[in-house]
């Protein structure tokens, strides 16, 4: 009886390996993922996606090796701003809207905080980066 106890135990105490997706080759920083470079592998208590169709048009902001899980934080919106780039800063509170030029100290994608700095007064600002490549400072 002790013996079938300890194997239901040992069972019960195994990670049961979960489909999760990984990719199929290589892939280096700021790649857009396409459904060619991903592929579903079982792997046991892994923190990953589930579904190839969460991780196609993301882009890589770490290397992402075959076979090893890609990780929420290692993926994220495509890059629509990039670093030293120039950009127009909008601040906009009621009726008010005020726009400037910015150079951006950061690499962001759509709907990412970024640091700018204001070409004229240099000052520093954050702001979220919206759809169509400006920057809406808070």
């Amino acid at each position: 009886m002790r013996s079938v106890i300890a194997l239901l135990s040992a069972l019960l105490a195994t990670p049961v390996p979960a489909d999760i997706v990984v990719p199929a080759h290589t892939i280096r920083p700021q790649s857009v993922i396409a459904p060619g470079d991903l592929t579903l592998r079982a792997l046991p208590d892994v923190e990953g996606f589930d579904s190839v169709d969460d991780v196609i048009g993301l882009e890589a902001r770490v290397a992402l090796y075959p076979g090893r899980a890609i990780r929420p934080r290692d993926v994220g919106p495509p890059a629509m701003v990039e670093r030293n780039q120039l950009v127009l800063l909008v601040f906009s509170r009621g009726g008010l809207e005020i726009r400037a030029e910015g150079r951006a100290l950061d690499r962001a994608g759509r709907g990412e905080m970024i640091k700018v700095m204001n070409t004229a007064s240099r000052n520093i600002v954050m702001g979220v980066v919206r759809p169509d490549g400006t920057v809406l400072v808070q």
